[in-house]
């Protein structure tokens, strides 16, 4: 029997991952973490092409007020950035695709994302708490690094308990 795209519309709880995915893809990676790479020292430098000067100053100024890795830019921090760059960016956009059009095939990859997406918040979380670069309002960090780390146990939990996630035995 031939298998079914289940509509968008019926799969309530994939509208918050393409929320988070349009987020990561759109503003994220593109904008905020790409800063952190274009700009090698938060205390001396020029403003690039890219990301414009406004969001420049708004990252640096939460870095500065609560978010110390942010502006001090360690390497394993940059190495981060560079695993968002590089993997994440795309399977945004994979995903993004497969979530709206039903497309089984990025099942796996989901596992892969949400296992490395949760190693690098508990990473970064661990220095915000305890690390050289400390953050001044642990609570307000922590909270919003949350999602980061709850919306990846939520698709891998979502994604464990069927092979077909999008679709369904046909009806015809």
């Amino acid at each position: 029997m031939q298998r079914e795209v289940v509509p968008l519309r019926e799969r309530k709880l994939d509208w918050l991952f393409v929320g988070f995915f349009i987020l990561n893809a759109s503003f994220i990676t593109p904008i905020v973490d790409l800063e952190q790479l274009v700009i090698d020292d938060p205390n001396n430098f020029e403003y690039p092409i890219w990301p414009p000067k406004p969001f420049v100053d708004l990252i640096h100024w939460y870095g500065s007020n609560f978010d110390p890795p942010l502006m001090a830019r360690p390497a394993w921090w940059r190495a981060t950035i560079w695993i968002d760059q590089v993997f994440f960016f795309p399977f945004y956009l994979a995903a993004l695709y497969a979530f709206i059009k039903g497309k089984d095939w990025i099942r796996n990859w989901c596992f892969v994302w949400g296992g490395v997406m949760m190693t690098n918040v508990t990473i970064i979380c661990f220095e915000e708490a305890v690390g050289a670069h400390a953050a001044p309002n642990l609570p307000m960090v922590l909270a919003l690094n949350f999602p980061w780390f709850t919306v990846p146990i939520v698709l891998m939990w979502r994604m464990w308990k069927t092979t077909t996630p999008f679709t369904r035995e046909g009806r015809g």
